[in-house]
């Protein structure tokens, strides 16, 4: 009886969250495909064909984001029609508990986190970066990917370290313009600033034009160009000026070590891995949240409350967990606790919840 329950559940809880899941998707695609088209000032550039193309590589990062609210709605729409139809009822009856059937529908929102990190992740990924380059190509406009405005990086020499900052960035962080340098020595203490129209990266070395060289305790001394030695090489540098969201699950790992290596700051990185590890155990929280806001029976009224209660908790789990990633991301707490906290403490109370509704 349990075995052939756990599979209606299965299926309810699938068919739930696949139709709340795809409607979201026909929803946003709907409504990035008329944004572009209104976009559009010439179509014999950008042809409707195109245009819709770019649609289908942009839709798949939203819906990524929005995927634990899908979980969350397609959890609460599949218990409130267990509720309604009194299947419940006939579970309890039959023996079961809100443990029981809540466990198939916990298995795949674990199922689903992980093909979400492994598997959704590396496409929308994948996606997101020929939609840049295909909005180039139909619009005229620089790529996001090779192009960027203040742009920080930070570089590690035998010599000490210094703090880069360039009005813009170039050929992914290869050609700067605007440049300001930071120069420290061995011990941390300031030893010069540098200030230069352009910088390229060479060999061993950054290439700076027209720059001006103010040492401590020291006049500004010109130069038409100057060499600054560094360490870093072009995939290093690349490692600082993608961002994290556009690096897929798999490479990721290989990114944080070779930004470490290269004395990069590795915590947006780091952010990103670990939240994309805690993802399974965030869409476990919605489930309990949406269970906590619907294991009901429907004649017992104040649905719409407990409803409500359900999407505000998920907001509020949501609105945390953005909240602990701009901390990870200023360094101000560790990336590991910021990424795990949210999903954490969402899981605890909703079991929590539903601990005190079953056994009082």
């Amino acid at each position: 009886m349990v075995s052939t329950f756990s599979r209606y559940m299965t299926r309810k809880f699938l068919g739930s969250v696949g139709g709340t899941f795809l409607g979201t998707a026909g929803l946003v695609l709907i409504v990035d495909f008329v944004e572009q088209l209104r976009r559009v000032e010439d179509p014999t550039r950008a042809p409707t064909h195109l245009v819709a193309l770019l649609t289908i590589y942009r839709v798949p990062a939203f819906i990524e984001i929005v995927l634990p609210f899908a979980v969350l709605v397609g959890a609460m729409l599949c218990f409130l029609g267990l509720s309604r139809k009194l299947e419940l009822v006939v579970a309890r009856a039959a023996g079961l508990s809100a443990w029981q059937f809540l466990s198939p529908a916990i298995v795949v929102a674990l199922l689903l986190g992980v093909f979400a990190a492994m598997v959704y992740n590396p496409v929308a990924s994948d996606f997101r970066e020929r939609g840049v380059r295909l909005e180039s190509q139909l619009f005229g406009r620089n790529l996001v990917s090779e192009q960027r405005t203040n742009f920080w990086l930070r570089q590690a020499t035998p010599s000490g370290q210094a703090v880069i900052n360039a009005a813009s960035a170039m050929d992914r962080g290869q050609r700067l313009t605007g440049v300001s340098i930071l120069v420290y020595d061995t011990d941390g203490h300031f030893k010069e600033r540098i200030d230069a129209d352009g910088a390229e990266l060479g060999d061993g070395y950054w290439l700076l034009n027209r720059a001006r060289v103010t040492s401590v305790g020291a006049e500004p001394v010109r130069h038409d160009t100057y060499r600054l030695a560094t360490r870093l090489t072009a995939e290093q540098v690349r490692q600082s000026f993608v961002m994290p969201e556009q690096v897929s699950f798999w490479e990721l790992p290989q990114f944080i070590e070779l930004a470490r290596r290269s004395g990069l700051p590795v915590a947006r990185f780091e952010l990103q891995y670990q939240l994309l590890l805690a993802r399974p155990l965030l869409l476990v929280a919605m489930v309990l949240v949406a269970a906590a806001a619907s294991l009901r029976f429907a004649r017992l009224g104040g649905l719409g409350r407990t409803i409500l209660g359900g999407v505000v908790a998920g907001f509020l789990l949501y609105v945390g967990s953005e909240l602990a990633g701009n901390l990870g991301r200023s360094n101000l707490v560790p990336p590991v606790l910021a990424a795990w906290s949210p999903a954490f403490i969402g899981a605890l109370m909703g079991f929590m919840v539903l601990l005190k509704q079953e056994d009082g």
